[in-house]
């Protein structure tokens, strides 16, 4: 595992340098995973089941720091993972949800209810300690036109297989003003990496996502629902690198050798 850290740090700048270009635009190839849209505005014109039935506007929910989490309630695979970790990071975190900050859970399966949703509450508030998270994490339902907004709109794809879904773990982070600060991937976080998102939310600040050469270094893999080591990106990633490297030796190299052997040409001579 730690040679698989190294190897992804030795391509960091490569890849970071890489998803750069292509931050904000959507590639038709790209079918599953993130796009990240930092500095968008989260859209006023998408409407949400509330836990009560009610519809709600989106943007209208949003008036602290947010963290947006996609899911569908039946998933049986990286969801509950995901929420899991989340779980664990309201409960450890110094922040105080409902104050600080708020999680909206959002399915992204039209065919899911509002019964289904608050079950689903109810089991992760079951979790979590002394936080008032009947006020601070919310759980949405939404019909398909508006979950097709939603999703596009901070940049997560999915397919559908079945009655599964093919689908990335993240959080995406929200300022107060709606504004796209960050992206946390994955099922776990540490509770300074979720602090630090939501202060700079707070500011405005947006900031590249770090997981980004490890997410180039991992792909999800549908039949076994799971992130498996990428050989063939990292392998090739890590030869193009090591060749810049001996290329910038040698033009840094090799006119020394030749200053110093007509410098032993002069002394001979003499």
């Amino acid at each position: 595992m730690k040679l698989k850290l190294c190897l992804c740090f030795l391509i960091n700048l490569l890849a970071i340098s890489l998803f750069s270009q292509s931050d904000t635009k959507y590639d038709s190839d790209f079918e599953v995973g993130i796009v990240e849209q930092l500095g968008e505005k989260i859209s006023d014109d998408i409407y949400l089941i509330d836990e009560d039935g009610k519809s709600v506007n989106l943007f209208d929910q949003i008036d602290k720091p947010t963290a947006i989490v996609f899911v569908y309630f039946k998933c049986p695979g990286i969801c509950s993972p995901l929420l899991d970790g989340l779980a664990g990071l309201i409960d450890a975190s110094d922040l105080d949800i409902s104050e600080d900050y708020q999680v909206l859970t959002i399915s992204f399966d039209p065919q899911e209810t509002t019964i289904l949703a608050n079950q689903k509450k109810k089991n992760y508030q079951a979790l979590i300690h002394d936080k008032n998270t009947e006020e601070g994490w919310r759980f949405f339902t939404a019909d398909s036109s508006n979950i097709a907004k939603a999703t596009k709109n901070v940049g997560f794809l999915y397919n559908k297989a079945g009655n599964e879904f093919t689908h990335a773990a993240t959080v995406v982070i929200v300022s107060p003003n709606g504004t796209i600060t960050r992206y946390l991937n994955g099922t776990y976080f540490l509770p300074y990496e979720f602090e630090l998102a939501i202060n700079e939310s707070i500011k405005g600040q947006t900031g590249p996502t770090i997981k980004k050469a490890l997410e180039y270094c991992y792909s999800y893999d549908p039949v076994g629902r799971t992130y498996v080591f990428n050989i063939t990106a990292v392998t090739a990633s890590v030869t193009i690198f090591m060749a810049l490297i001996i290329f910038l030796l040698l033009i840094f190299f090799k006119p020394r050798r030749k200053q110093y052997k007509r410098v032993e040409n002069l002394n001979s001579k003499h």
